[in-house]
């Protein structure tokens, strides 16, 4: 398994067995917008989005900058994780998006 992020295309990802999942972002004022969360069939049922969005949150963090959960997934993963509470930024919430595992 191998995460990254790949800041040219403005999203995180997670390589296993051949396949890649991904966690897309916007950026704004020092804010990451996470839009969407996608894993393929194949990763599914294996707990790799929790991983890819922890990854995602540490290297926000590490960055200095907050986070806005507009992918419905990332908002569940942050009430699920108060030690991530901190990150969130002031503001909107959009609706969320529509998730595909």
């Amino acid at each position: 398994m191998k995460l990254q992020h790949n800041p040219d295309q403005r999203r995180y990802e997670l390589e296993a067995e051949g396949s890649v999942a991904v966690l897309e972002y916007e950026e704004a004022e020092g804010v990451r917008v996470f839009t969407h969360t996608f894993v393929p069939e194949a990763l599914r049922g294996k707990s790799l989005a929790g991983k890819l969005t922890r990854f995602a949150l540490d290297d926000t963090r590490a960055a200095g900058k907050q986070v806005r959960p507009q992918c419905s997934y990332t908002q569940t993963f942050l009430r699920r994780h108060p030690e991530y509470a901190d990150m969130q930024a002031e503001g909107e919430v959009a609706p969320a998006c529509g998730l595909r595992f």
